[in-house]
This record gives structure tokens, C-alpha cells and sequence, in this order.
């Protein structure tokens, strides 16, 4: 892939999408990060020390012009892309990277966040950020402007303070946040049962299908193997259902969760402790399976996602098959549900040789591939 060059508020900078590919239309910035740094730049904040949330792939990290700063971001993929592009724009600051479950500085005056898809993730980086900050601290997020209405800025209101929408700036609004110094509860983790299974599923916020078997695991689960030693992995593994099923039907059996969303990991481990309660589960935060020590599995299950924030690509589903073919042991198979439109058979074929229908109805269909 080419390098792409952008002016973010006045900085020329090269960017590149995370990961790699061949598609040049997949942009590694939008409007609403030159935005936000449009913002600092035309009220000349001083960044020094600020938070970054959800910044996409670093055009934020690169952008501000700071010699330290803090950033948290849910997405390995993100945390990789920025990473790179720093390196990329010859930036070396002193970035401190939050992981999930640790606490965020109390020193912070200034946070800029990049709006979040999901409604509960927003409210949960909203009431971590008023158990943090003191009085008067600033939060700026940004966000397409179709996006952000009148409930949303209530919303950000009710928890964190005054919050105040800019008029829109190349389809895109900038909410101007003053926190009133009053902590906000945490929201409770959303639970149900799955008692066809015999589970009972958390998530964390962020986390999909947040309160429901999502269909297409449903679609998967009646084939999954049984009695197997293993290791078996739930790649992609959500809320960690497929591994929880693969952990009741193969006791003896090592099951690896990985997900490129850090609370999805988090939920399937804290899911795996309320189910199945014994030990033989590892957890990876992971872009697909390249960061993964040397692993030889049994099977790997997935249900693939076919977009990456708001752009529908199938390059993750490339990912995935590539890196399953690599880390299987000869024999060892792929089971995969998708969506019949998508066309899997065709890509299992191209990087296995081989594809096998194993169920189908009107939506999905569930295939294997064994690695010869």
C-alpha cells in the first residue's frame, strides 16, 4: 500500500491504515480527528500530559504536537497502527499506553476522544473519566455530525458535565465537555442466559451482541467438535462463546480466546471464571493470530467481522484464514460461519484448498477447512 499524506491543522503527515492493505480508499484518518486538532490548534490548548480515547489509528498521536501524552484505545489494531505511524512521521514522545483495566492519571486537564460506535462504551469512558478528573478538566470529542443531536450531547451532559456541540465543520461536530466534578456510578455489566447451553454470558462495554446470542454463533455452535485434547481457538472469540462451548465439550482441551478488542477478552475470561471455572483457557489480545507465540492447533472456530470501524472489508477475513492455515497442525481444521452473500468457500478454497459445507439456511452458512 502506498503511503498517504494528509495536512491535519496545518501538519503535513504520512498515514497508513492498520493494518496493511491493498485497498488505497481506506483512509487511516477522517474529518473528525482534523477536527479535533483543528480545535486545539484555533483555541491553542496546550496537549502536553492530555488523554487521547479511541484514536483510530494515530492521526491524533501524530497530530498534536506534544511531548507526552496518555492513550487508551479498545482495539490492538489501533494500538499497532499508532505505534507505526508515529514511527512512520519521525515522532518519538513519551506515550504512555492505558490498558483496560487500569487506572486513567489524575492529573489530566485535557481529553480528546474520537466518538465511539457503541452507546455503552461512550458511557463507561464517561463515568471512568468523572471518577478521574477534577473540576473544570476539558473533554473534546469528535464525531461525524449526523451523529452527534441534541440526545447525544444530553447524554454527555448527564454524565460528565456541561457539554456544548460546535457548528459542523466538514460533516463533522467537535461536543466541547467542562467536567462539574461529580463522579458518575459505574454502569452494571449486562448479563443473560443462554440455557440451551447451560451459560450465562457478561459483556463489557463495547463488546458485540451485547444482550443476545448473536445469530450467527447460534448458527455455528451445534458443530462444533467434542472430545477433542486440543488446543482449540475461539479466534475472534466476542464474549467468548464458541470457547466456552469448545471448553464444556472437550474438557481435556486447551482453549485460546482471541480478540483484537480488549474487552471482548476481558469478557470471555471473565465468562470462562463464571462457567466452566477451571483452568486450561489462555487469553491474547491480538490482531488476528500474528502476535501469538508458536501455536499448533486442533481447530480453530471463527465467526469473522466483514467491517473494520465503518468500513465493510473483507481484508480481517483474509487475515484470519491466512493465520489459522498457519497456526493449525497438519489435519488440523477451520470451522467458519459467515454470510452466505460473503462468499467463504471461495477464499477457503484459495488459501486451504479445500471447503466443506457443513450447515446452511437462508443467512449463513457454516464451512470447513482442514489444513493437508
Amino acid at each position: 500500500m502506498m503511503n498517504q499524506d494528509t495536512i491535519l491543522a496545518g501538519q503535513a503527515l504520512t498515514l497508513k491504515r492498520y493494518p496493511i492493505t491493498s485497498n488505497c480508499n481506506l483512509q487511516a484518518w477522517d474529518a473528525a480527528d482534523h477536527h479535533l486538532l483543528k480545535t486545539l490548534q484555533d483555541q491553542q490548548l496546550d496537549a502536553d500530559g492530555a488523554l487521547l480515547l479511541n484514536d483510530a489509528f494515530g492521526a491524533l498521536a501524530c497530530g498534536i504536537q506534544a511531548e507526552r501524552f496518555y492513550s487508551h484505545t479498545d482495539s490492538k489494531v489501533a494500538q499497532l497502527g499508532c505505534i507505526k505511524n508515529l514511527s512512520l512521521n519521525g515522532r518519538d514522545p513519551e506515550l504512555n499506553w492505558l490498558a483496560i483495566d487500569e487506572p486513567w492519571p489524575e492529573s489530566l486537564e485535557l481529553v480528546l476522544m474520537k466518538l465511539p460506535r457503541n452507546l455503552n462504551q461512550l458511557d463507561s469512558q464517561l463515568q471512568k473519566l468523572s471518577q478521574t478528573l477534577r473540576a473544570g478538566a476539558r473533554l473534546l470529542i469528535g464525531g461525524k455530525a449526523k451523529l452527534i443531536n441534541r440526545a447525544l450531547v444530553e447524554r454527555c451532559a448527564r454524565q460528565f458535565g456541561q457539554a456544548t456541540p460546535s457548528l459542523a465543520w466538514k460533516n463533522t461536530r467537535v461536543i466541547e465537555c467542562v467536567f462539574d466534578g461529580q463522579p458518575r456510578a459505574t454502569t452494571p455489566l449486562r448479563q443473560w442466559p443462554v440455557p440451551e447451553y447451560d451459560l450465562t454470558l457478561s459483556n463489557m462495554p463495547n463488546v458485540f451482541a451485547g444482550n443476545s446470542l448473536d445469530i450467527g454463533a447460534r448458527a455455528i455452535l451445534p458443530y462444533l467438535p467434542e472430545d477433542c485434547d486440543g488446543p482449540i481457538v475461539d479466534l475472534g472469540c466476542g464474549n467468548g462463546v464458541l470457547g466456552l462451548r469448545a471448553g464444556q465439550l472437550n474438557p481435556n482441551a486447551d482453549i485460546h480466546f482471541v480478540d483484537e478488542s480488549a474487552a471482548a477478552v476481558q469478557s470471555a475470561e471473565l465468562n470462562w471464571q463464571e462457567n466452566l471455572k477451571r483452568n486450561g483457557a489462555q487469553f491474547h489480545w491480538s490482531d488476528c493470530l500474528s502476535e501469538i507465540a508458536p501455536l499448533q492447533a486442533q481447530w480453530i472456530l471463527c465467526n469473522p467481522p466483514f467491517h473494520q470501524g465503518d468500513a465493510i472489508t473483507d481484508h480481517i477475513a483474509w487475515q484470519m484464514l491466512k493465520d489459522s492455515h498457519r497456526h493449525l497442525c497438519k489435519g488440523g481444521q477451520l470451522l467458519l460461519v459467515g454470510n452466505r452473500h460473503l462468499g467463504y468457500h471461495v477464499k477457503l478454497k484459495r488459501v486451504f484448498g479445500n471447503s466443506e459445507l457443513v450447515a446452511s439456511d437462508n443467512k449463513f452458512v457454516v464451512l470447513v477447512a482442514t489444513k493437508n
